[in-house]
């Protein structure tokens, strides 16, 4: 693969990963980098885990999946670690809704695509042909695992904001950094696929071209006399 289009595509895999890295690890450590978050109003108690809740965040961490919220009396924020597929209970002095674990189990793809996308990334340091070939097909398959995360993501975000109409805090439920970084990461996959696959092309159509002169004149020498 030409180095003109090396050099692309190893950014594109590389700002893909890090920003899957970066979604995959947030919660509790990357506390902003969330999928989706809900403000309730400053005088309205809404409870999870037994704890009085001034903002609930929704996010996926690496390997386990958690939710973090802030505590309205002293604002300090309470990470819980529930495993895979967690679910949480919100409830207000009238309501309760429920975010079962059915809705959060999925966000287990945002891993295994940042996963891909590392291999997607090795692969395209190659100037192989042929290993360049599986980089873009590893490329494609990361940017299609990035696509249904973002799908699931979008899921997760209407139903928490379906339910959290129902205590009357639709209107605060928004999307959070993650979110968006999932998005991009997507469009960044599918960029580098596609220039991976330009770069092969490029190439093979460079040794095409080397090897022909070469091959007219060996045609040709057949009719020379000594």
């Amino acid at each position: 693969m030409g180095r003109a289009f090396c050099i692309p595509a190893v950014f594109f895999f590389f700002a893909a990963f890090v920003l899957l890295f970066i979604v995959s690890i947030s919660l509790p450590f990357l506390t902003a980098m969330d999928i989706a978050r809900v403000h309730t109003e400053g005088s309205s108690a809404v409870s999870a885990a037994n704890d009085t809740v001034s903002q609930l965040r929704v996010k996926l961490i690496f390997a386990i999946r958690a939710y973090c919220y802030d505590l309205s009396n002293n604002g300090n924020r309470v990470c819980s670690t529930t495993g895979h597929g967690y679910s949480v209970v919100i409830s207000t002095q009238n309501n309760s809704v429920t975010i079962g674990s059915s809705w959060t189990r999925g966000l287990a793809v945002h891993p295994v695509a940042a996963g891909l996308t590392f291999i997607a990334l090795l692969l395209a340091l190659s100037q192989h042909i042929t290993v360049t070939l599986f980089a873009s097909l590893v490329g494609f398959v990361a940017a299609l695992l990035a696509f249904i995360a973002f799908l699931i993501d979008i899921a997760l975000f209407g139903y928490l904001k379906n339910q959290m109409g129902n205590l009357g805090y639709g209107g605060n439920t928004i999307t959070g950094p993650g979110f968006w970084l999932t998005f991009t990461a997507m469009i960044l996959l599918v960029l580098g696929g596609c220039t991976v696959c330009l770069g092969r092309r490029r190439k093979r159509m460079a040794n095409a071209t080397s090897t022909a002169p070469s091959t007219k004149e060996s045609f040709f020498s057949r009719f020379k006399r000594n």
